[in-house]
């Protein structure tokens, strides 16, 4: 059994001003996990990071003064969409019922901060897609996500965005999941 398989000394919170210092940590664990084989997750900067942390849009998972996951939601056209985002969990922790806490805990904050938002993701992960299913998400085309660039955009950093440029916005690698 994996030693990193006991969650007991595992906290997963709603992020606030007192995890800032970890922003450049998950930066890292983020970027770490944007190489690994297929994966697909947008870079992100810290001020970024510090800026989910810092209002609440974000969760995030300490084991012993470790950060060892992470999550946050944006909200697009005025509200009416929300994306939980950027889910990651540090590899130690794969495996262990960790990521579906902490995109549990990301879906509930983004129902109790936008009950009438459609709350969406894209993914590769086909751990994702499951957690995404056992949450009430249906896997859509991406014709029915948000039509506000800056969300699109985000994807820049992502090693598919050609993809979604190619073929403007109708295929990607990801999946489109709406709940």
């Amino acid at each position: 059994m994996n030693e990193y398989a006991n969650l007991c000394n595992t906290k997963i919170d709603v992020a606030n001003k007192n995890h800032i210092k970890y922003a450049l940590e998950i930066c890292n664990l983020i970027s770490k996990a944007s190489k690994e084989k297929n994966t697909a997750l947008a870079l992100r900067t810290n001020e970024y990071i510090e800026e989910k942390i810092s209002s609440g849009k974000a969760i995030i998972a300490i084991h012993k003064s470790k950060i060892v996951g992470f999550c946050y939601i944006e909200t697009w056209e005025n509200k009416e969409f929300v994306a939980n985002s950027g889910l990651v969990v540090d590899t130690k922790f794969r495996k262990t019922g960790l990521a579906k806490k902490i995109k549990k805990a990301a879906f509930d904050l983004s129902k109790k901060k936008y009950p009438n938002a459609k709350i969406f993701g894209l993914t590769t992960s086909l751990s994702v897609m499951k957690i995404n299913s056992s949450l009430g998400y249906k896997p859509v085309t991406l014709s029915l996500l948000t039509n506000d660039m800056e969300f699109w955009k985000g994807c820049e950093t992502c090693m598919y965005y050609d993809i979604l440029v190619r073929t403007k916005r109708k295929q990607c690698l990801c999946t489109a999941m709406i709940n």
